[in-house]
């Protein structure tokens, strides 16, 4: 099979601490991939080292063939979790900012979808609300047409109503040569949408599982079963 993401023995450490241990992974195209686990697990770690703004300590990464690096982040499209616009700059200033930086942006994608959700191209940043901001961020992200897109937290400061629209934007906009990765905690609401799921703790892989096998074997949802490993409440 002709992986996406090819992922040996990562390691990453923080002076003394181990945040990722001997992690190693498999992923194919096409796939919406849920990265799962407690807070300071690994998850933000591991999807800035794939996205080339973390160096890691040890092991081995591919990206569509390439080593992580400028090919690799050519490639790649990343939402952190939190925005790093300049409040001053205007959302059609943003739009710009993309277009000059990246050769795969589609401008008139990214003005549609902001259009749906009127959002004033005019309007600062600043004064947004935090979830109006992460809107137009995730907009600009998924308007690459990259191999692999990263998310981290993207539904973290936006209403319930607004989650269902921001799903099938993630949804509508990857093809089925690239692949999407979700880093939340709102499994409830995203699992609809993914095809497979990651369990992370403590920087080691506890599963990586389809969503339908997770079903079928464990007769419970992604979300039922995150809680019993993890021993949610």
């Amino acid at each position: 099979m002709d992986n996406l993401i090819d992922v040996k023995n990562l390691y990453k450490s923080y002076g003394r601490k181990n945040v990722l241990h001997d992690f190693s992974i498999e992923l194919g195209r096409g796939k919406i991939i849920g990265l799962l686990g407690p807070n300071g697990s690994g998850k933000t770690t591991l999807l800035k080292i794939l996205a080339g703004i973390l160096s890691k300590n040890g092991g081995e990464i591919s990206i569509d063939g390439h080593d992580i690096g400028i090919e690799s982040k050519k490639i790649v499209s990343y939402l952190p979790e939190r925005t790093y616009f300049s409040p001053s700059m205007k959302v059609k200033e943003t739009i710009d900012f993309f277009e000059d930086f990246y050769d795969d942006f589609r401008r008139e994608t990214a003005e549609n979808l902001l259009a749906k959700l009127d959002i004033d191209l005019n309007a600062k940043i600043k004064h947004l609300s935090k979830g109006t901001r992460e809107k137009v961020q995730l907009v600009l992200v998924m308007s690459r047409e990259a191999s692999v897109y990263l998310l981290d937290e993207p539904m973290g400061g936006v209403d319930p109503a607004a989650r269902d629209y921001i799903l099938k934007t993630i949804l509508t906009n990857y093809s089925e040569n690239s692949s999407v990765i979700i880093s939340t905690h709102l499994i409830s609401d995203v699992e609809k949408v993914l095809d497979e799921v990651i369990f992370i703790k403590n920087g080691s892989m506890v599963l990586h599982e389809s969503v339908d096998d997770i079903r079928q074997k464990n007769k419970m949802s992604v979300d039922e079963l995150f809680r019993e490993v993890f021993a949610c409440i």
